[in-house]
């Protein structure tokens, strides 16, 4: 039996003792913290207690919208219990970090490796992808991944030749490529939306492109009405453009939702890496792909699609990590989080999901529809989004004047106007998640046939400056 000696070691330094315990441990002044509100845009002088802290900022957020009950948004608000949890057992992990946390490095690869198979890669080994924060930074990895290879073929005009590269995409896309060509120096050239085309239009988008032209995006889910562009046509026009003029160039399908939509419920639907045209893919998990935000990814056909040099290497966190981001740091929980949906619900599990999600959306579209003051731009028959404008008929009220009735029941519903070349036209658009049940939309229907007969009394329409009103961020 082990012999115990007591007082042998000598007693921690007064300074030893100070640095052994973790600061947040310590007691924060209890009067200050019953009696005494922090200052709000400076630093308070001293600490509070974790309790009272957590109390002054939860209620606070109280003000904040349902996010249930927001049909503005895309992103998934609503995830199993058990997701949260591995979320939170993740949340200090730094995905950059590889070697300290390899298996989480390891669930990544996993999931880049599913979506190559899902989005049918002619050798899902040899398909190169990584996560991102979300669409946004995997449409700039996948623009910069254009640009440069449009500049290896052009190293004898730029730079310093005149030549500007140029990107060819619908004026509906995200707001981020228009991010990405500011910041990156590229001329966006935009197909305007005309009559009843909401989106890009193939012949107009081969008609732009020239040599300086380092790609085409296609939308798989417009996010202005949900409905999807022609991939297929789009390739098949720069198909014929190439037999013209010789110019090759690629495609880029911006599939922020649509790419974890039309696997499941339109599989006979050729718009991925099918078409040889097709070098790159992105889409957010963090949408349809049912995880809480912030996670996307971006995939290449092969690695001849990007270029070596965009890959950096880090070995300062221990080994040799090639990376491509324009992030570095940030938590491994929601990379954890896709692998889990994705074995969670497999392909028939994402099936049952998107199609009650579409049946929700089209039976929300045929009730409005119904209600006579409404006329549908879509019907949410491809991503379960639909957007409705209101009757020519109707001099009462317009679009904003519903939100803003809406938005007293707690629905939020974004109210907009289209661009070019359509800015005659104010929807509402109605985004239908995983969560937002067939209950839910019932109760909607019922809100807004209680806002109608006020709306229908009104004089004129309320809202005076469009811009103003607007709720739609994309």
């Amino acid at each position: 039996m082990a012999l115990h000696k007591v007082g042998m070691r000598p007693e921690a330094s007064e300074e030893r003792r100070r640095l052994s315990i973790n600061p947040f441990y310590g007691e924060a002044d209890p009067l200050g913290s019953m009696v005494l509100a922090p200052p709000q845009h400076r630093l308070p002088d001293g600490p509070m207690a974790p309790s009272a802290a957590y109390q002054f900022v939860h209620d606070e957020l109280m003000l904040d919208g349902n996010s249930r009950l927001n049909l503005a948004t895309f992103v998934t608000t609503w995830m199993e219990p058990e997701a949260g949890r591995l979320m939170a057992e993740c949340r200090d992990k730094n995905m950059i970090d590889k070697d300290e946390y390899p298996r989480t490095a390891e669930l990544e690869r996993r999931c880049v490796a599913m979506l190559a198979d899902l989005w049918h890669a002619p050798d899902p080994e040899a398909t190169v992808g990584c996560s991102t924060t979300g669409s946004s930074e995997a449409c700039m990895l996948a623009g910069m991944a254009l640009k440069r290879r449009w500049a290896h073929r052009n190293r004898d005009r730029y730079p310093g030749a005149g030549a500007r590269p140029n990107l060819v995409m619908g004026v509906n896309v995200q707001v981020c490529w228009d991010k990405f060509c500011n910041f990156w120096e590229v001329e966006p050239r935009l197909v305007p939306m005309e009559g009843d085309r909401y989106h890009l239009d193939p012949q107009a988008a081969a008609d732009l492109c020239d040599e300086n032209t380092i790609g085409v995006v296609a939308v798989l889910g417009s996010t202005f009405d949900g409905s999807y562009e022609p991939v297929q046509e789009v390739c098949s026009a720069l198909d014929a453009l190439q037999e013209r003029t010789g110019l090759d160039i690629p495609v880029h399908v911006d599939g922020a939702s649509g790419a974890m939509v039309a696997p499941f419920l339109d599989e006979d639907l050729a718009w991925d890496f099918r078409l040889p045209r097709v070098a790159s893919i992105n889409t957010s998990g963090h949408k349809y792909g049912l995880v809480y935000p912030g996670v996307g990814w971006a995939l290449w056909r092969s690695p001849d699609n990007l270029p070596d040099e965009l890959v950096f290497r880090v070995n300062y966190l221990g080994g040799d990590m090639p990376t491509f981001a324009l992030n570095f740091s940030r938590p491994g929980a929601q990379v954890v989080a896709q692998y889990y949906t994705f074995i969670r619900l497999g392909r028939d599990g994402y099936r049952a999901v998107q199609q009650t999600a579409r049946d929700v959306a089209r039976t929300l579209a045929e009730k409005i529809d119904c209600l006579g003051d409404f006329r549908l731009l879509t019907r949410g028959d491809q991503l379960p989004v639909f957007a409705v404008t209101t009757n020519p008929e109707i001099r009462n009220f317009d679009v904003f004047d519903v939100a803003r009735r809406l938005r007293e029941s707690g629905w939020l519903v974004p109210a907009y106007t289209f661009p070019p070349n359509r800015e005659d036209l104010s929807v509402l658009r109605f985004v239908c998640r995983n969560g937002f049940s067939a209950d839910l939309a019932e109760l909607l229907v019922e809100d807004l046939q209680r806002a109608l007969p006020e709306l229908r009394a009104q004089s004129a329409p309320q809202s005076k400056d469009k811009a103003a009103a607007t709720g739609f961020h994309h």
